[in-house]
């Protein structure tokens, strides 16, 4: 039984986040939690807890052994963009956008 988490429109574009995420798939959780753990991103310690969410509902809500759950598949998507604009020569104005990103990680237990 597969066994999601989600956060929704954290401020980090979906390009920068799938370079943290793609480690991830396949992995046992204590050892996904083990690699981000050392990685240098500031967002890591965000999808760590997303990943520990994940687990706590497979645990709590269907009662499901924790040793034994394995990242199946993370999924990343846009959430809306903030349309912003700064100051540019002439009395212009130059866009700036700030991109967000929706996460879901789906959990499910070991093949015995």
């Amino acid at each position: 039984m597969e066994v999601s988490a989600t956060q929704k429109n954290m401020s980090i574009s979906v390009a920068k986040l799938r370079l943290i995420v793609n480690s991830l798939v396949g992995k046992n959780v204590e050892e996904a939690l083990t690699i981000l753990q050392f990685m240098p991103s500031p967002w890591a310690k965000n999808v760590a807890k997303v990943v520990r969410s994940a687990a706590a509902n497979a645990e709590n809500n269907f009662e499901m052994d924790p040793t034994g759950l394995r990242i199946i598949r993370v999924n990343i998507g846009p959430a809306p963009t903030l349309k912003r604009y700064y100051p540019r020569a002439r009395g212009t104005a130059g866009p700036n956008f700030k991109r967000h990103s929706n996460m879901t990680v789906v959990l499910d237990q070991e093949a015995t």
